[in-house]
């Protein structure tokens, strides 16, 4: 019976009613050690009843650096049906569970990184659907503040995703106690449970002591306990009756103190065995009981502790302590020497794998050379499962290494796996001890490496971008001299397979590490400002690459595709194409090695070459599960698509990158495609959306990030594109001047934006705001050499030039624009043209123009324009036709991009391993759209679509 607790209660209930309607929610408890969240959770799986299937697991603080033993808990039922989830998806869940060894299939990607980390939430979402497909699921995860990060955002993951398959997600945090209080923000609904009011609490005091407590300790008891509901069950039989507590500690310690006294009661050999209980992360009895053994204790000791309550064996043989407390409780009160036995019985106990290892490390008190392997061997395995705690067993390992070089090499593992896991602060320290420890100039290399990243992800891309170049040219000078070696060596040539152990030689370092370096140091440079960017491609061209290596055909083109546009001299550039097929015959990984070439492709306008290679490397990403590279490849496709008009296209695909770029923390990317989609809704004049979006990019600058948002320029570009669809000249000048003549001038956005500021500036009757832009875009599109850009370009010169030369430069714009198939800008220099006509008393000449210009802003569903063209083509005496109603424009993103798959034929499975989302969802979405396109099957669509 729950005292106080309704308010609760109804939240959870209406969760479930959810589910019983075939949709899914999920919901997160948070409050304090001992608020009662336990007991909601309970409450819930009862009233759930037998109409659901009941999934559950809890955090446990001792495994939170074991990657996904919660997520394995949880679906351990569900495991019989695998064979259900796309390939790289059951592939990535076998491995995170060590039912696999992670390696890839012909075609697929290998196991690594964020992308798999993806790919576990997208095989935990597809499972759960899986299990609800029967009847209802209820999902209940206990103390999320000691789930395993891999396990909390694989689950994280999947809430995001859950739409309807009837899923309940019931989660429950603790806020307060403990070593740090659990206050991330998990993007759930959250429900803060408080404490009782008084006339519950003294309900609940009652049931437990006893009607006849004397008024003047059950008022002592209710003061200390603030409503707790553990402390009113737990404090009185702790401190008995006349007892006081040590009332000037905080809750929870005070809760530690009566767990401590009631386990201090118990006989001596039940303590011990209650202390390798809460020592052995699972309470597996199949281990308990055996390490027990070890020290000459049986089951029968475990007796008095279930007498008593403290703890229950379920039905899986488990053994489960009365409170998480309790657990924390006889871990704090054991001597040091005596958890040291017990972890190395439990080891002893265990068959040879990572728990063992990470046993047996919390049992060593000295330096043990094959402890310290195994130890690594973990870290590997970790990262190749796509977990977070590599970087742990890694630092465990340096500690336990008795040679110093050895020791050193595996710190500096450490702080590129932290790095990898997101830990900054930690990766920065690991890497400013692992550089007080050697002299090697590669290991220095990766250490900068590793403070540049943290640089970067900071926003501080000056740093980055400095330290990153030195890396690189000391890697570079270390080829040279041959003196690369010491404690580095093994991690650029197979640490991470376990066999890095040569630290003593001085083999050669290939320039290509210098190349990766400098890609990179470009990526943080792109963000600084031109002189960076040109100093790193400078450094790029010079490197001394073998012809055949696989990193040359990008060295060689980045600075061709680059250079020109900042107005400097660089080889001819190649086709992309031959780019790309060179890259692959000497043995590039596709796609993740040409991500960045296809990006390259948009900075010269090679936009056609961009939809060609941006779609083949989505497409190869998305069958090899290589999804970590998807929202940044998304993002330049989404680009292209736009540039060519096909504004629809490039809403469905940067609609699903941000979905992915969520998915796995990306905050640049999350910020990229939050500004472009505003871009696209100012297109169509949904100025709420555009205001949101362009909002949220400019907020989304990761954590303790101090520059710009990555997607700045943007979202400056959509906001005045806004300005200027709604006739506000002044502000679109004001933005898009800054844009073009600031820091990030050179970026794709701010060199297509010039032909907007040269349109509001001459509307403002400023043409010489945009002088100097313009003149850069001239040079730009001079090198570019594309028929549109020159169009574009004399556009901007029939606007700024004199009137007598206005109509030359339009026609032969039009004449150009004819030859390439980019309808809105097309159709915004018929606009253009034909108001500039009508003002010259033009008007029949200008009607053919305008009516051209208005069917093509209706048919793009460019609302802003299609109304600026009604209203000059009426101005000339023709009526304008009113816009077509077009259903397609009803659906959402979504729900287009599920009726286009449908009408090819796919089934709601194959689109649901497309897209990553369950079948069920597919199917909700098909049956909302069906109504909006008027049709009633989906037979129906191809003739619609």
């Amino acid at each position: 019976m729950l005292y106080g607790r309704e308010h609760e209660q109804a939240a959870v209930d209406d969760l479930l009613a959810q589910a019983r309607d075939g949709r899914s929610g999920a919901l997160l408890l948070r409050g304090e050690a001992g608020i009662g969240k336990t007991a909601l959770l309970d409450d819930a799986v009862e009233r759930a009843g037998k109409a659901f299937r009941v999934i559950r697991a809890a955090g446990v603080e001792y495994e939170a650096e074991l990657p996904f033993a919660g997520l394995s808990l949880l679906l351990a039922s569900g495991l019989d049906r695998l064979d259900v989830l796309p390939g790289p998806q059951r592939r990535a869940l076998e491995t995170a569970f060590g039912l696999g060894d992670g390696s890839a299939e012909p075609g697929t990607a290998p196991a690594a990184g964020a992308a798999d980390r993806l790919l576990v939430g997208l095989a935990t979402l597809g499972l759960l659907a899986e299990l609800a497909a029967e009847r209802p699921l209820l999902c209940v995860i206990d103390d999320v503040q000691w789930l395993d990060k891999a396990s909390l955002d694989a689950l994280l993951l999947a809430a995001r995703r859950l739409q309807a398959e009837g899923v309940a997600l019931l989660l429950a945090a603790r806020t307060e106690g403990g070593a740090a209080p659990f206050d991330r923000r998990l993007g759930l609904p959250e429900l803060r449970v408080a404490a009782l009011a008084d006339a519950d609490a003294t309900r609940v005091l009652t049931e437990r002591a006893g009607p006849d407590l004397p008024a003047a300790v059950r008022d002592r008891l209710l003061a200390e306990a603030a409503g707790n509901p553990l402390a009113l069950t737990e404090l009185p039989v702790a401190s008995g009756p006349q007892a006081h507590t040590a009332a000037g500690l905080p809750l929870t310690s005070r809760l530690l103190i009566a767990f401590h006294g009631q386990v201090t009661g118990l006989p001596p050999a039940t303590q011990t065995l209650l202390l390798v209980a809460a020592a052995e992360e699972s309470g597996e009895l199949d281990v308990v009981l055996p390490a027990a053994a070890a020290l000459g204790i049986g089951a029968e000791h475990l007796t008095p502790a279930e007498e008593t309550g403290l703890v229950t064996v379920a039905p899986d043989r488990r053994i489960a302590f009365r409170h998480p407390l309790l657990r924390s409780a006889i871990l704090q009160r054991a001597p040091h020497h005596q958890r040291l036995t017990v972890h190395r019985t439990i080891a002893e106990a265990l068959p040879e794998g990572d728990r063992r290892t990470w046993h047996l490390a919390l049992a060593a008190t000295a330096p043990d050379a094959a402890l310290a392997d195994a130890l690594e061997r973990t870290a590997v395995r970790t990262g190749r499962r796509g977990g977070h705690g590599g970087a742990a067993a890694y630092e465990r390992a340096a500690r336990l290494t008795p040679d110093r070089d050895g020791a050193t090499r595996r710190l500096v593992l450490a702080a590129e796996a932290a790095t990898e896991e997101g830990e900054l602060t930690r990766a920065e320290a690991l890497a400013d001890e692992a550089a007080a420890r050697t002299d090697s100039p590669f290991a220095h290399a990766l250490l900068d490496h590793v403070r540049a990243t943290a640089h970067f992800w900071r926003g501080s891309y000056p740093t980055a971008y400095r330290l990153l170049l030195d890396a690189a040219l000391a890697v570079d000078h270390s080829t040279a001299d041959g003196t690369a070696g010491g404690a580095a060596d093994g991690a650029a040539d197979g640490a991470a397979d376990g066999a890095a152990d040569d630290t003593e030689g001085g083999a050669a370092i290939e320039p290509a590490h210098a190349a990766r370096m400098l890609f990179q140091a470009f990526h943080a440079a792109w963000y600084a400002g031109e002189e960076p960017v040109a100093d790193v491609l400078d450094r790029l061209a010079a490197l001394p690459l073998a012809a055949d290596d696989p990193v040359a055909p990008l060295a060689r083109y980045l600075p061709a595709a680059v250079l020109p546009a900042l107005g400097r001299p660089a080889a001819a550039l190649p086709a992309a194409r031959e780019a790309v097929e060179a890259a692959r015959r000497a043995g590039a990984e596709s796609p993740a090695d040409l991500v960045q070439l296809c990006g390259a492709t948009l900075i010269l306008g090679r936009d056609e070459e961009t939809v060609d290679l941006g779609g083949e490397l989505v497409a190869e990403a998305r069958a090899k599960g290589a999804l970590g590279v998807m929202p940044t490849l998304q993002f330049f496709l989404a680009e292209a698509e736009l540039f060519h008009g096909r504004h629809a296209d490039a809403e469905l695909t940067a609609t699903e990158a941000l979905a992915l770029a969520q998915d796995t923390g990306q905050h640049q990317w999350v910020s990229q495609l939050s500004a472009l989609l505003a871009y696209l809704a100012a297109l169509d004049g949904r100025t709420d959306r555009c205001t949101d979006l362009a909002a949220t990019s400019l907020a989304t600058t990761g954590p303790q990030t101090a520059a710009p948002a990555a997607g700045h320029p943007w979202a400056q570009w959509a906001l005045a594109l806004h300005d200027l669809g709604q006739g506000r000249a002044a502000g679109a000048a004001d933005r898009l001047h800054a844009l073009t003549t600031g820091p990030h001038r050179h970026h794709v956005s701010a060199t297509r934006a010039v032909p907007d500021l040269v349109e509001a500036a001459v509307r403002l009757g400023t043409p010489d705001r945009a002088a100097e832009p313009y003149e850069r875009f001239a040079r730009w599109t001079a090198a570019a050499d594309r028929p549109w850009a020159e169009a574009l370009r004399l556009r901007c010169q029939a606007l700024l030039g004199p009137d007598e030369l206005a109509e030359p430069a339009y026609l032969a714009a039009l004449d150009l624009h004819a030859t390439a198939h980019r309808p809105f800008e097309h159709a915004r220099t018929a606009l253009l043209y034909g108001e500039w006509l009508r003002r010259t008393r033009r008007r029949t000449d200008a009607r053919p123009h305008l009516t051209a210009a208005l069917e093509t802003f209706d048919r793009l569903a460019a609302h802003p324009w299609s109304t600026r063209a009604r209203t000059e083509l009426s101005a000339t005496g023709t009526p304008a036709p009113q816009a077509p109603l077009t259903p397609l424009n009803s659906l959402t993103p979504q729900e287009l991009q599920i009726a286009r798959l449908a009408a090819q034929g796919l089934t709601n499975r194959d689109i649901a391993a497309q897209l990553f989302l369950s079948p069920r969802t597919v199917a909700h979405h098909l049956y909302k759209a069906y109504p909006k396109l008027g049709i009633t099957s989906r037979t129906a669509l191809l003739t619609v679509l």
